[in-house]
């Protein structure tokens, strides 16, 4: 009888080698991954639009659900003025990035779960982060839309580089959209686009909108930003999402126009190279 008690050698050129030696990982790791759900479009709303209440939010909600008939969607929502009060006291209490994090997050969830229950007549749902990264296939062929907090689940493991968590809505809806092989990205915000400078800040007048610009020269500009400085970096490393499109969603329209390719915002290019 054969002796079956052997060890059994799998080849792999990474056997025995270190996984950050870049030249190494690179003609096993460098081909473009698969699309996972390139029909997918994502749109972040922001934080400062659910803060406006009624007034924003429903209609905003009218337009989503025009868009349903269109198009499949993952809805991400931010953390507004709540967050920041949950910030300063957390900041006061001495609590650590990794405390601060999870924190914010849930206010992004409790924006969410607000449009979820908007859109609920379509059959829209609030999914947490867990089933977004493993069933959200079959919730989107049961539905056409389906919401969820744009926050990165790192919680307590978040990088303690800043006080402030670094990796907030913006990052996380981007690296959702990019790991998933999204069709496209769109960031709605209460701002028409990226100026050189804070429209509603004290150099107000001097403000130019950027139509078209890209993560590098973003990371050169001086001024406020209207997203998450960390998305640049992490634009910078972008495998499918080529180009991302801040648009004003007090604006009726808007957010229609993009997800239709025009032009209606600021577009910044990543660093995705073409296929």
């Amino acid at each position: 009888m054969a002796d079956t008690n052997q060890i059994k050698h799998v080849a792999s050129p990474l056997a025995r080698q270190t996984l950050l030696d870049s030249d190494l990982t690179r003609p096993v790791a460098g081909n473009r991954p698969i699309k996972l759900l390139p029909w997918l479009q994502v749109i972040k709303i922001g934080g400062r639009i659910m803060d406006r209440g009624h007034e924003a939010i429903l209609p905003l909600v009218g337009e989503l659900r025009a868009l349903l008939p269109e198009h499949r969607l993952l809805i991400l929502t931010g953390a507004g003025i709540r967050a920041r009060h949950l910030y300063s006291v957390g900041l006061d209490l001495g609590l650590p990035a990794g405390s601060l994090a999870p924190l914010a997050a849930s206010e992004a969830g409790q924006n969410g779960h607000i449009l979820a229950s908007l859109l609920a007549p379509e059959g829209v749902s609030y999914v947490e982060h867990g089933t977004i990264a493993s069933q959200l296939a079959i919730h989107l062929q049961a539905a056409r839309a389906v919401v969820g907090s744009a926050f990165p689940p790192y919680h307590h493991h978040e990088f303690p580089t800043a006080r402030i968590p670094l990796h907030r809505a913006d990052t996380g809806a981007f690296l959702l959209a990019d790991a998933l092989g999204a069709a496209g990205l769109t960031i709605v915000e209460d701002v028409d686009g990226v100026y050189t400078t804070d429209p509603n800040g004290a150099d107000g007048k001097k403000a130019e909108l950027l139509k078209e610009t890209s993560f590098a020269e973003l990371a050169k500009l001086k001024g406020t930003l209207p997203f998450d400085p960390a998305l640049l970096e992490v634009m910078a490393n972008a495998r499918h999402i080529a180009r991302v499109q801040v648009v004003n969603g007090l604006v009726p329209g808007r957010i229609s126009a993009a997800l239709r390719g025009q032009h209606v915002g600021s577009i910044i290019n990543t660093g995705a190279k073409p296929v």
